[in-house]
């Protein structure tokens, strides 16, 4: 064959084995942003109007009560959110707060009297509680059919049975992530980095389920890493993984060389830290600008779970009144 004719069978070859990295692995291409802020608008706006049908077949309208103890700034930013939430699609909403000296059981009294009160739907106390209180007792004193953030014991155990129950609000919020991106699951490498009983495991225990959350089949093979996972095995996971969820909190934890390339990455991580300004900023686990060069779905922090978090609180609390008008 002449010098011509193979240098343009090498420079075809070239072509195809660019575009065929390029299609394939999407590296070099910016990730699709999984953007909480706008799939929790269209979740709102979804229970807005069935919350609406709802009232006007003859039903009340759901309500929910926050309790907050104390004045931490971050807690009640957070409690704010929710009561918008709730107002934007028409579940009555009040919070009651009480000085971070309350007696434990004067705050347990409180609760009992709320899951006794028929027009209560939802209750959530928001976390993290005083030292001199036990979050555990006081969050198991919730009515299980009112726990919205789904942490008492008994719906966690539900949730591992594959029975119909409150979903932690922000494992909710990742799988329904997943659901309205269309994201495959089904035989794919999951790792979830975290293990907290309220989000880690809940994730893990949802996404290797074959019926879960209203979802059927999302029968994935899940890998559960946490702080003692060492380095060299986390990476060799991660790079494995056809998602990665990370809930741990440890800023920068997942790096753009961990990462297989067209994988999904969510970040669950929230972390407060001062630019070289000095300013505050959230950021999550996960190294955004690098890594997003080299997968093909990332939630940026914040704006990603963090909104839809809140929105799952309002299926939760539009759920519990169902079950309740059932009972």
């Amino acid at each position: 064959m002449g010098g011509k004719s193979t240098k343009f069978l090498n420079v075809v070859k070239q072509q195809f084995i660019c575009r065929f990295n390029t299609s394939t692995i999407h590296w070099g291409n910016e990730a699709v942003l999984l953007d909480g802020i706008k799939t929790s608008r269209e979740i709102l706006n979804e229970l807005k109007q069935e919350i609406q049908e709802w009232v006007e077949g003859g039903h009340r309208a759901p309500s929910l009560v926050a309790i907050l103890v104390g004045n931490d700034p971050a807690s009640e930013t957070y409690v704010g959110k929710k009561m918008d939430a709730a107002q934007k699609v028409g579940i009555q909403s009040k919070t009651e707060r009480f000085l971070d000296t309350i007696n434990e059981e004067y705050l347990i009294e409180r609760v009992t009297e709320l899951n006794k009160n028929p027009d209560v739907d939802g209750i959530l106390v928001q976390l993290p509680l005083p030292p001199n209180i036990s979050e555990e007792r006081v969050v198991n004193t919730v009515a299980p059919n009112k726990d919205v953030d789904g942490f008492h014991t008994e719906n966690l155990g539900k949730l591992s049975k594959n029975m119909n129950t409150l979903v932690p609000c922000t494992a909710a919020a990742v799988i329904e992530i997943i659901k309205r991106y269309k994201i495959e699951t089904f035989g794919k490498n999951v790792v979830v980095c975290g293990r907290s009983k309220n989000v880690g495991l809940p994730i893990a225990s949802i996404l290797h389920s074959d019926a879960k959350y209203d979802l059927q089949g999302m029968e994935a093979t899940v890998t559960l890493c946490h702080r003692n996972t060492p380095p060299v095995d986390l990476e060799f996971y991660c790079k494995n993984a056809d998602i990665i969820i990370s809930a741990t909190g440890v800023v920068g934890l997942i790096k753009a060389p961990m990462v297989k390339p067209g994988a999904c990455v969510i970040d669950v991580g929230i972390t407060r830290i001062q630019d070289e300004n000095g300013r505050t900023k959230i950021v999550g686990d996960v190294e955004f600008n690098g890594v997003k060069q080299k997968v093909k779905y990332i939630t940026p922090v914040p704006g990603g779970v963090g909104p839809m978090t809140v929105a799952m609180l309002m299926k939760n609390t539009f759920k519990a009144a169902k079950l309740r008008a059932m009972q």
